[in-house]
C-alpha cells in the first residue's frame, strides 16, 4: 500500500490479516484503501466478525464494530458492510460512498464466474500472482458455465500465462498461452506462447516447433527483429561516459 495520512490517532498493534491476498492493516486508513481498491475481492475473508472484533479491540471504534455485527446478523449487503466502515472512517464524501455502492450493486448482477475472474484481474494488475493464478485455476477447474462465451475462458488462459510470466515460469506460461491461442489467435497471445516456448525450450525444439508454420516463423522474425532492434538502441545509449558515471555514483551509494 502506499503511504497513508492518518485521520485517526488509534493504529492496531496486532494488524487484521486478511487471508486471500496476506495483507495487514493495521488502522482504519488502511481498511478503507483495501475496500476501496480491491472491492472485486470482498468476501468472507474481510467481512466477518473477525473483523468486527478487531475494529473494537484494536481500533477501539465500538460504535462501528457493533454496527457491523448487526448488519451480519440481518444478512446484510457487501454495500451495506463497506459504506457503513468508509462513512466512519470519515475520510470519504457521500457521492464517494455512493459511487462505490452502485459499482458493488452492478458486480452483484454479474455471474459468478464473471466476479471471480475480476478478482483475479484485479490480483493480477497489483501483482499479486500467487494469488491471481489460484483464482484463475480455481474457475478453469470448476464446471463451464456454458453462459459464456468459449473467448472468455481463453482470456482466463491468457491472464493465466501472464501470472506465470511474470514470475518467469515460462514453460507454464507456454502452456496456458498455447490453449489461450487455440481459440483467440491473437498477434498479442501468439507472441506470448512464442516467446513463453523461446524461453523454455531447448534451442532444437523450439526451431523444429517453428518449422512448417508460416505464422510461427512470421511472428518469431518480427520479435528477433525487435529485440535486435532494441539491443542496438541500448547499446547506442550507454556510452563510456555514461558507464563511468554509473559506476561512480554507484560508489557513492554503496559507502
Amino acid at each position: 500500500m502506499g503511504s497513508l495520512i492518518l485521520c485517526h490517532e488509534k493504529k492496531a498493534k496486532i494488524p487484521y490479516e486478511i487471508t486471500r491476498v496476506h495483507k495487514k492493516i493495521y488502522s482504519i486508513e488502511e481498511l478503507c484503501y483495501y475496500l476501496v481498491n480491491y472491492l472485486y475481492l470482498i468476501d468472507y475473508t474481510i467481512m466477518n466478525h473477525a473483523l468486527c472484533g478487531w475494529i473494537d479491540r484494536e481500533l477501539g471504534m465500538s460504535a462501528l464494530a457493533t454496527e457491523l455485527r448487526f448488519i451480519l446478523a440481518k444478512n446484510g449487503s457487501e454495500a451495506t458492510f463497506i459504506a457503513a466502515v468508509l462513512e466512519a472512517s470519515n475520510i470519504y464524501l457521500a457521492e464517494e460512498i455512493a459511487g462505490i455502492e452502485v459499482t458493488l450493486a452492478k458486480l452483484k448482477d454479474q455471474k459468478e464466474v464473471e466476479r471471480e475472474k475480476f478478482k483475479a484481474d484485479t490480483l493480477l494488475q497489483s501483482g499479486e500472482y500467487d494469488a491471481a493464478i489460484l483464482v484463475y485455476q480455481g474457475i478453469l477447474g470448476d464446471e463451464h458455465d456454458e453462459t459464456v462465451s468459449e473467448e472468455f475462458y481463453a482470456s482466463i488462459y491468457a491472464s493465466l500465462g501472464s501470472c506465470y510470466g511474470n514470475q518467469f515460469l515460462y514453460q507454464e506460461a507456454a502452456g496456458a498461452y498455447k490453449e489461450a491461442y487455440r481459440v483467440l489467435s491473437t498477434p498479442s497471445i501468439l507472441r506470448a506462447y512464442l516467446y513463453s516456448c523461446y524461453r523454455s525450450l531447448p534451442e532444437v525444439e523450439y526451431v523444429k516447433m517453428l518449422s512448417g508454420n508460416s505464422e510461427f516463423l512470421a511472428m518469431d522474425k518480427k520479435m528477433k527483429e525487435e529485440m535486435s532492434s532494441l539491443k542496438k538502441m541500448i547499446d547506442l545509449d550507454v556510452t563510456p561516459e555514461k558507464l563511468a558515471k554509473w559506476k561512480e555514483d554507484y560508489r557513492k551509494f554503496d559507502t
